[in-house]
């Protein structure tokens, strides 16, 4: 388990999210959530852990293990199982792995979801109430339709929703290293063309716990040479505390749509302890009003009908 990823929340760019009349009830007739967010891009709803709670957790596609603060897993009494590694953009900490006998949200639940134990300080400074992280240990289980437009979220472990869908079905690439994942994990991560990479297909993971789209920084022979326009950002901070340097606006093509003028950022420095991911990099749902992503047949439709 030392190659998990989590990626963290960075606030990086203001998106506006269309105001349209609501919607109360999720297509197929899965169960429908309201979440509520959390500086515009955090999706957080609640969960119940072993019959407690509810407690408060983001949404996240982009983690692939559900993460648990510390002294939420202390009040819970929850039994720690060893360490184990988890990946960020930029850096590499450390857990506590942990089997949650029972993890709910709202009529949908999952026995014995693995779990990492590890603090979320960074998040909890945007809202305190946060208590985890939701991954996809145990979203993978089901399919998920994000609606911000109508501040509407839908898990579906029956594919009732996937028959309603309407829109270019862009298929999910499999692992290129199966053995490095665990079984349970499908990691939404999708081939893209970007302006300034020629023709090199750009990996990107469908990620809903961000707010920026991210180019990685591989210092790898594949390097992209486009990452040399980048400008660091966050002027008024001494160089040694910026984290994150700005891209010219590029242009995305997912499938058959082309996005313009998509605001990439990439990290300014890099550990030297991560391990090399197979992705290029990170694509926020925020960028969207809708996404669904369907687990069991492993494809997103961006923007769907229904």
């Amino acid at each position: 388990m030392s190659n998990l990823n989590w990626f963290t929340f960075f606030v990086l760019a203001a998106m506006t999210i269309a105001r349209l009349p609501a919607e109360t009830h999720c297509p197929g007739g899965a169960a429908s959530i309201t979440p509520r967010f959390v500086a515009r891009a955090l999706i957080v709803i609640p969960v119940r852990i072993n019959h407690a709670g509810p407690f408060d957790f983001i949404v996240d596609r982009g983690s692939q293990v559900t993460i648990i603060d510390p002294s939420l897993a202390s009040q819970l009494q929850l039994s720690l199982q060893g360490p184990v590694g988890l990946i960020s953009v930029a850096g590499f900490a450390h857990g506590s792995a942990t089997v949650l006998d029972l993890l709910e949200s709202d009529s949908q639940m999952l026995a014995e979801s693995l779990a990492v134990v590890q603090d979320i300080d960074s998040i909890q400074a945007f809202d305190s109430r946060i208590r985890g992280i939701l991954g996809e240990s145990f979203l993978s289980h089901f399919d998920l339709l994000i609606d911000y437009a109508h501040k509407l979220l839908c898990l579906d472990p029956t594919s009732a929703m996937r028959d309603k869908m309407r829109g270019e079905r862009i298929p999910l690439v499999k692992p290129q290293d199966p053995e490095s994942e665990l079984p349970f994990m499908g990691r939404p991560i999708i081939v893209t063309h970007l302006s300034g990479a020629g023709t090199r297909p750009i990996l990107l993971q469908v990620d809903s716990g961000s707010n920026s789209p991210v180019l990685y920084a591989r210092n790898q022979e594949d390097e992209l040479s486009l990452l040399n326009q980048a400008m660091p950002q966050n002027g008024n901070l001494p160089l040694s505390q910026r984290t994150f340097a700005t891209l010219p606006a590029l242009k995305l093509q997912i499938g058959k749509r082309t996005l313009s003028a998509v605001p990439f950022v990439t990290p300014m420095s890099v550990a030297k302890n991560v391990p090399r991911l197979d992705e290029d990099g990170l694509l926020p749902t925020l960028l969207f009003q809708r996404v669904f992503i369907c687990s069991a047949d492993h494809f997103v439709v961006f923007d769907p009908k229904w």
